[in-house]
């Protein structure tokens, strides 16, 4: 009788996948996307996801680190008490730390603003064989610097080249980095935490209420939120512009964390599958050499036992 041949994981988790993202193809309409999507779980179940694609991710990093030859760019956007930072820690926990690293862009130095807009942003690209985590990124030079024009002027442009055609050239100039990170065998993935303004309302309350959650407060995040409409609007047209088939976008559900902590992880365990990462193969000669090393143990070992009688 023959067996049936089990799922991959993409096949596995796909509806925690497919469903949120957009690759460029059809239209995209962020009003589509409901903020408050749970599927078909319930926050036990999403837990027992949870944990087992962290399982995958550490066997996943493993050979990724070993292999040395892939490299992957995780892309994390939102409004503000989306919970990105809250969705890093809980995805990524007991990842080695000398395989990961995060970056989290602020606003730009005077030595960054010297430099195009992407240079930082390169300089921090992980490295082959190894995860980078960016916690927010290049988009924010579409959407922080076009919501706030003063920000832009800031960055010393020569005024022939700050058009009405900017974000839309910076839109391509992105693409086309993207796709050359891809070339070269960096993954890109990207995320956009899709909260909604209720649920971002409810969490500054949270903050303002418990001391340990008021140091990330502060008096610009309610200045932002006036402008919600404005950034709602320039982030459908970062998706629409920038989605593609080697980088897509993946628009998460954010009002329940722990649902967008599954898809996130889903998405990203699911991806490196694909990848067919693999221990590197010992050549003959070198497992030659590792059997005389290992005798040459074995013999360190009798005379030890000798001479301890």
């Amino acid at each position: 009788m023959s067996r049936k041949p089990s799922k991959s994981l993409a096949q596995e988790l796909d509806r925690y996948i497919t469903p949120f993202r957009h690759d460029g193809s059809g239209k995209f309409h962020l009003k589509n996307y409901k903020t408050s999507e749970k599927g078909d779980l319930d926050k036990e179940s999403a837990q027992d996801i949870l944990d087992a694609n962290k399982k995958r991710l550490v066997e996943f990093q493993e050979k990724l680190y070993a292999q040395d030859r892939w490299s992957i760019l995780i892309i994390f956007q939102a409004m503000d008490a989306a919970g990105k930072d809250s969705a890093i820690k809980a995805i990524f926990e007991g990842i080695n730390p000398q395989g990961c690293e995060v970056s989290a862009f602020k606003a730009p130095s005077s030595k960054e603003l010297d430099h195009d807009f992407l240079w930082r942003h390169v300089i921090a690209l992980p490295e082959r064989g190894r995860i980078g985590i960016f916690n927010r990124s290049h988009y924010e030079e579409c959407l922080v610097t076009r919501v706030h024009p003063e920000i832009l002027a800031k960055e010393k442009l020569p005024s022939g080249l700050v058009t009405k055609n900017i974000w839309k050239e910076r839109f391509e100039d992105i693409s086309a980095f993207e796709r050359y990170l891809c070339r070269n065998g960096t993954l890109v993935l990207k995320f956009f935490l899709n909260v909604s303004k209720q649920e971002q309302r409810e969490r500054f309350l949270d903050r303002l209420e418990i001391p340990a959650k008021q140091w990330k407060f502060s008096m610009g995040d309610i200045k932002e939120r006036a402008l919600w409409p404005r950034y709602q609007a320039v982030y459908q047209d970062i998706v629409r512009h920038t989605a593609t088939s080697h980088a897509p976008w993946y628009v998460v559900p954010a009002d329940h964390k722990w649902f967008a902590r599954v898809v996130i992880g889903s998405v990203i365990v699911a991806a490196l599958e694909k990848l067919d990462l693999r221990f590197p193969r010992t050549d003959k000669a070198s497992l030659a050499e590792f059997d005389e090393f290992r005798k040459a143990l074995e013999k360190e070992g009798k005379q030890r036992k000798k001479r301890d009688r």
